[in-house]
C-alpha cells in the first residue's frame, strides 16, 4: 500500500508558498495508476521570484566559508539517514523503483552531502593560490569563487539522487539554487527542501519549484538571473534547454541519454556476465542513461550465454515495488509504459527474435509494469539498437572479433558508458580505450561513486558531474594582479618643464 504523501508548495525564499497560478499535478502512483497526492505546478512568475529570493541568499552565502557551508551538508546527510524509511516509501511510490532500490539510493544521497562537505571544507586552503609569472614588479593570485545562482534541472528515475548530483556541490562551491525536479518525481525533492528548511539552512539558498517543463523549466533555463544551467534528462529535451541558457550566454552542463554497449568475450564466466547483464539493462526498471541495452557477445559463448540469460531474466521477481526483495517494479509513466511497448512492438516488427518478455506479467492487471524483455539477432539499422528505449529491453547481437566488437559498440549517437567482460586484463585495457564514452566498466556494469566523474560525450552531453569535477562546475576563476613596484610605470613620457 503506497504511503500517504505529505501536502507540500513550493519552497521559495525560506518558505512554503503557494503557486502563482495556484495549479497543481496529480501524484499517480505507477504501481496501481492511482492519483496518491499532489504537487505544486509552478510558472514563470514563480521561477521569477525564487531567482529573486536566490540572489538575495547569494550575497550572504557566497562569503561564507566552506567549513561554515559544510556544517548545513552535514546536517542534511544526518537528516536523510534519519528518514530514510520514509524517503524511500515516497520514492518508490512517486517513480515505481524497487524499495530495496530506493533506500540503496538513499544511503547514495547522505554519502553524496558528506562528500561535498568535505570538499566544500578544502576549499577553504585553495580560495587564492599565488602564481608565479616570472615578473617581480607583479604578484599574481588566481582566486575560486562561487559561480553565482545557479538552475538546477533533474530527472525522475533517480528523483532526489541526481537532485543530490547537483545541489550538494552547488552548496559547497557556496551558490545559491534553484532546484526544478520532474513533475513525474519530484515527492522526495519537495522533502529535501523540508529538511533543509529543518536544519536552518539560510532562505533563499535553497529554492524548489515543482511544475512541467514549459512552464516551470523554460523559463528557468533562459532566466537572466542565473549564472549557470545544469541539467540531466533527455538529448531532445537537453538541446531545448542548452539552447535557452545559450540565449542568455550562460554555461550549461548537459547529463543525457545514451545507449550505451557491454561487450561479453568467449573467456568470460558466463553466470557472472549474465548477471552484470542483468543489472546493466535492468537495474532501474531499466530506466538508467547509463544502461548498458546493446549487448555484443562473441560468437562463440552466444548460444550459451543466450540459453542462461532467458532462464534469468525469466526468474526475475516483477512486483509491487514496495514490497521488499521485487527486482524490477513499473515504469514511470502511462506515457512512458506506451513508448516501450511500442520499441517492443518495432523489434518484432523489424524481424529481431523475442527470446522472452514483452507482455504485462500475468499476475499485474494494473500498473505500468512490462516482463524483462530479451532480443537477439538484433541489427544494426533496427530502431531498438539505435534508440534510447528506457525500460527494461536487453538487444542483442554478435560479433566475431575485437575490432568488430569496438567498431559495433561505437557506431552510436551516444556515449555515456561501456562496459567489457573478459578474462584477459591486456584485452580489457585495450577495449576500454578504444570506447568511445565517458565511462567504461571493466568486467561489471552501473557501479557508481560520488569521487569519479560522470558525463559521457557525443549526444550524451557536456561536462562532467560528481567529484571533484562536479564541484568545479560551480566555481569560477579570478585573477587578481598587484603592481607591488616602488618604480612609476613610467610607460609614457612626463610632460616637458618648458
Amino acid at each position: 500500500m503506497a504511503p500517504t504523501l505529505p501536502t507540500r508548495q513550493l519552497y521559495i525564499g525560506g518558505k512554503w508558498v503557494q503557486p502563482a497560478l495556484g495549479g497543481s499535478m496529480d501524484v499517480i502512483c505507477p504501481a496501481t495508476e492511482e492519483v496518491i497526492g499532489k504537487i505544486p505546478a509552478g510558472t514563470a512568475a514563480d521561477v521569477d521570484v525564487a531567482v529573486h529570493a536566490a540572489q538575495a541568499a547569494q550575497k550572504t552565502w557566497g562569503k561564507t566559508s566552506g567549513v561554515h557551508r559544510a556544517g548545513f551538508l552535514r546536517a542534511i546527510a544526518a537528516q536523510i539517514r534519519e528518514k530514510k524509511p520514509l524517503l524511500a516509501q515516497y520514492e518508490t511510490a512517486d517513480c515505481g523503483k524497487p524499495i530495496d532500490e530506493a533506500e540503496w539510493d538513499m544511503d547514495d544521497v547522505a554519502a553524496c552531502f558528506d562528500y561535498y562537505a568535505g570538499l566544500a571544507e578544502g576549499l577553504d586552503a585553495k580560495k587564492e593560490t599565488p602564481l608565479d609569472v616570472g615578473s617581480a614588479d607583479f604578484s599574481v593570485k588566481v582566486r575560486s569563487e562561487p559561480l553565482g545562482v545557479v538552475a538546477l534541472i533533474t530527472p525522475w528515475n533517480y528523483p532526489l539522487l541526481m537532485a543530490t548530483w547537483k545541489v550538494a556541490p552547488a552548496l559547497a562551491a557556496g551558490c545559491a539554487a534553484i532546484l526544478k525536479p520532474s513533475e513525474l518525481a519530484s515527492v522526495t525533492c519537495l522533502e529535501l527542501a523540508a529538511i533543509a528548511h529543518e536544519v536552518g539552512l539560510p532562505a533563499g539558498v535553497l529554492n524548489v519549484i515543482t511544475g512541467d517543463g514549459p512552464n516551470a523549466g523554460a523559463p528557468l533555463s533562459c532566466h537572466p538571473g542565473v549564472a549557470k544551467v545544469a541539467f540531466t534528462g533527455s538529448a531532445a529535451t537537453g538541446r531545448r534547454v542548452a539552447a535557452s541558457a545559450a540565449g542568455v550566454l550562460r554555461p550549461a552542463t548537459m547529463e543525457l541519454g545514451g545507449k550505451s554497449a557491454l561487450l561479453v568475450f568467449d573467456d568470460a564466466d558466463v553466470d557472472k556476465a549474465v548477471e552484470w547483464a542483468m543489472f546493466g539493462s535492468f537495474w532501474t526498471n531499466g530506466q538508467i542513461c547509463s544502461a548498458t541495452s546493446r549487448l555484443l557477445l562473441q560468437e562463440g559463448i552466444a548460444p550459451r550465454f543466450l540459453a542462461a540469460l532467458k532462464a534469468r531474466a525469466e526468474s526475475i521477481r516483477v512486483d509491487d515495488p514496495l514490497l521488499p526483495g521485487v527486482r524490477l517494479g513499473p515504469l514511470v509513466s502511462g506515457a512512458q509504459y506506451g513508448k516501450v511497448r511500442g520499441y517492443v512492438q518495432a523489434g518484432v516488427d523489424e524481424g529481431a527474435r523475442l527470446v522472452t518478455g514483452g507482455n504485462r506479467p500475468e499476475h499485474l492487471p494494473r500498473g505500468y509494469f512490462l516482463q524483462p524483455t530479451v532480443f537477439a539477432d538484433v541489427k544494426p539499422h533496427m530502431r531498438i539498437w539505435r534508440e534510447e528505449i528506457f525500460g527494461p529491453v536487453l538487444c542483442v547481437a554478435t560479433f566475431a572479433d575485437e575490432a568488430g566488437a569496438l567498431a559495433a559498440a561505437n557506431d552510436c549517437e551516444y556515449g555515456l558508458g561501456g562496459a567489457v567482460i573478459s578474462a584477459d586484463p591486456e584485452r580489457c585495457r585495450r577495449v576500454a580505450e578504444g570506447l568511445e564514452c565517458g565511462i567504461v566498466w571493466v568486467n561489471c556494469s552501473q557501479p557508481c561513486f560520488c569521487q569519479a566523474p560522470w558525463g559521457g560525450v557525443k549526444n550524451s552531453g557536456y561536462g562532467r558531474e560528481l567529484g571533484e569535477w562536479g564541484l568545479a562546475n560551480f566555481l569560477t576563476t579570478k585573477q587578481v594582479t598587484t603592481y607591488v613596484s616602488p618604480d612609476t610605470w613610467a610607460w609614457y613620457s612626463p610632460p616637458s618643464k618648458l
